[in-house]
């Protein structure tokens, strides 16, 4: 499945090329393809390792972010999180850096996983507090680690208005596109973000976490990690059920303004989801289909 215009093949043929090359006591191991998010494919290399190569090159600054900073972040986190354990260099076939890691076992966070949502979503909560509690060990937005959400809601709002007329053009009839616009616009008249920056992993919904025995076990998938505000690292809340969502509230402490950003940045990165992938992934416009619906739901709730 291609999901971008400048997307670099990626098949079975190609990974045993780049192991043999670069870490040949690895090459004849079982491989079998592990999966595909929007910027990574990746392969299960024997029962231990994770093979994960960028979908494109623009997406080789992320890899290079997980490999230095994860194994300095790990020691700060009460859960595991990825364990580089190669950095690929880029090739004449593979033009990109990549990554092996650890492979680490538990299943993806939904309902026939997650034994109980409002633990969940304390337990997550627990982790954003140590992670944004994490010394910042002389990282700054300057070296590498900037990323728009991790900024305020104004610079994004010429581009997210023209994502919000997509939706009206291709989801109209199933969302009410002009009420996410009324919460987005609301939110832009709201004082930004004036704390201190912090460690953001970027992209805190279901895929990326892993359960096991029905709780949270580990946080996967670093490629947004960045410095910033916080504000937008709640905005995934709303793809958990209403439990997880107060409970991650309640534990943090979140005030009514950092909600409303959250909020938000969840819708932001609803409508440009759809507008981006409408054609290429559905099953993510699905997801964001379904997060911007609670939203709403949420919203029109008193």
């Amino acid at each position: 499945m291609t999901l971008h215009e400048n997307e670099i093949p990626v098949d079975e043929t190609l990974v045993r090329s780049l192991l043999t090359a670069q870490r040949p006591e690895w090459a004849a191991l079982p491989l079998a393809p592990a999966g595909a998010g929007t910027d990574n494919t990746m392969y299960r290399l024997g029962d231990d390792l994770l093979v994960r190569l960028p979908r494109t090159a623009d997406n080789g600054q992320s890899v290079r972010k997980e490999q230095e900073w994860l194994p300095r972040l790990a020691a700060h986190l009460p859960c595991p999180i990825p364990e580089p354990v190669h950095a690929g260099t880029p090739t004449d076939a593979f033009p990109v850096v990549w990554s092996v890691y650890r492979w680490i076992d538990g299943a993806e966070a939904g309902p026939d996983t997650v034994r109980d949502w409002a633990a969940f979503g304390a337990d997550l909560a627990a982790v954003v507090r140590e992670l944004h509690r994490a010394d910042l060990m002389g990282a700054t937005r300057a070296d590498g680690l900037a990323w728009y959400r991790g900024g305020g809601l104004r610079p994004c709002d010429q581009w997210i208005s023209g994502c919000f007329d997509d939706c009206r053009t291709t989801v109209g009839s199933e969302l009410d596109v002009d009420a996410l616009e009324r919460l987005w616009r609301a939110a832009l008249e709201l004082p930004e973000p004036t704390g201190p920056h912090v460690w953001l992993h970027g992209d805190l919904k279901p895929t990326n976490l892993l359960v096991r025995e029905g709780k949270l076990h580990a946080v996967i998938d670093f490629g947004g990690l960045s410095v910033g505000f916080p504000d937008a690292e709640h905005a995934t809340v709303w793809d958990f059920p209403p439990g997880a969502r107060r409970a991650y509230w309640d534990t943090l402490g979140l005030d009514g303004l950092t909600w409303a950003r959250a909020r938000a940045w969840a819708i932001a990165v609803g409508v440009s989801g759809i507008s981006y992938y409408w054609r290429t992934f559905p099953a993510f416009v699905a997801e964001c289909q379904a997060r911007l619906q609670t939203i709403l739901t949420d919203a029109a709730t008193p």
